[in-house]
């Protein structure tokens, strides 16, 4: 029985072993921010819910920080890919208002949609459906965004539809200028471990490394969602996250911008340890990659989730930990 539970448990405590040893070493002062993070903001932005002051009281907050990028909730997409204009009446004033308060910001349309085979959604292997999502990405860019933010999930590693969508929305984008950006899952922390998932409990969590580097290849901005990892403790989630920022930028080209996640939001479930997955963590296991495996690129920073959940404690920890400027 003892041989059983040592052949069971020893790779178990090897990745664990792994993940600590990433959260080990010291973290350069080169790695803080560029001026290249961003924050995923919520729907009430665009459908009405938000006034001038709550614009007022959003560029006090982002003073002085390095968001460059607001990622704004503006779908669901339907599953057939179309989007209701009904959904953001209130877009074209939003953006106008960052623009006017907050000038060099880029307000870029967050359009998100669950997608087959996992769920009963959005079909990225058919082509009618990738041209009504690309037809999508055409509108929100005639309410005046900055850019599309594409989220997406689960996209399945080597799913070729997804590609196919990037490919047609990188020539809209291009087109008019702005830039096409995505978020996307984290990478295998063991090669092959998207397979596994996939066999096991048919969930597309990962992504191999040569997936994720076909995806940030045809897009102008790669947000990494670095959360939900199931770590139990902080010292495991900061490893998790050196981790992954250090496979993520082994593979992603030096002029497309790179963010790395932060859970400014609270859950407490399998998946979402609340007491370990936090801000600061995430910003030490950040910047630990960073310092280990490029810490002078430029292209690179922080992208916070979620503007109606973060605390001040998520802000403040942000400020210390990646901008330099005292909270």
């Amino acid at each position: 029985m003892g041989v059983v539970l040592a052949v069971v448990f020893a790779p178990v405590i090897g990745v664990l072993c792994a993940l600590l040893a990433h959260n080990v070493g010291e973290q350069s002062e080169q790695a803080r921010t560029r001026g290249r993070d961003a924050v995923w903001l919520g729907h009430a932005w665009v459908d009405g819910r938000r006034t001038d002051a709550d614009v007022a009281a959003l560029a006090t907050l982002l003073a002085g920080t390095g968001v460059r990028d607001l990622y704004v909730h503006t779908g669901p997409l339907e599953h057939d890919g179309s989007l209701r204009d009904e959904l953001a009446p209130r877009a074209r004033w939003f953006v106008d208002a960052v623009h006017a308060r907050l000038p060099g910001l880029r307000v870029q349309s967050w359009l998100g949609d669950v997608v087959q085979p996992e769920f009963d959604g959005l079909d990225l292997e058919s082509a009618d459906s990738r041209a009504r999502v690309v037809a999508s990405a055409r509108r929100v860019l005639d309410y005046g965004f900055d850019g599309v933010h594409y989220d997406l999930e689960p996209v399945r590693s080597g799913s070729s539809g997804f590609l196919s969508l990037l490919d047609a929305t990188r020539a809209v984008t291009a087109a008019a200028g702005v830039p096409l950006s995505v978020s996307a899952p984290v990478i295998d922390p063991l090669p092959g471990l998207h397979s596994v998932g996939l066999a096991v409990a048919d969930h597309g969590k990962w992504w191999s490394q040569a997936y994720f580097a076909d995806v940030a290849r045809r897009v102008d901005q790669v947000a990494v969602m670095t959360y939900d990892t199931a770590m139990p403790t902080r010292a495991l989630y900061s490893g998790y996250v050196a981790q992954q920022t250090t496979l993520a930028l082994e593979v992603t080209p030096s002029h497309v911008d790179l963010l790395l996640g932060a859970p400014a939001f609270w859950a407490d479930d399998p998946g979402h340890h609340g007491a370990a997955e936090t801000v600061a963590a995430a910003v030490r296991g950040i910047r630990l990659g960073l310092t280990r495996t490029a810490p002078t690129r430029t292209t690179f920073g922080i992208a916070l989730y979620v503007d109606f959940a973060a605390t001040p404690q998520d802000w403040t920890d942000y400020r210390r930990g990646w901008v330099r400027t005292p909270a």
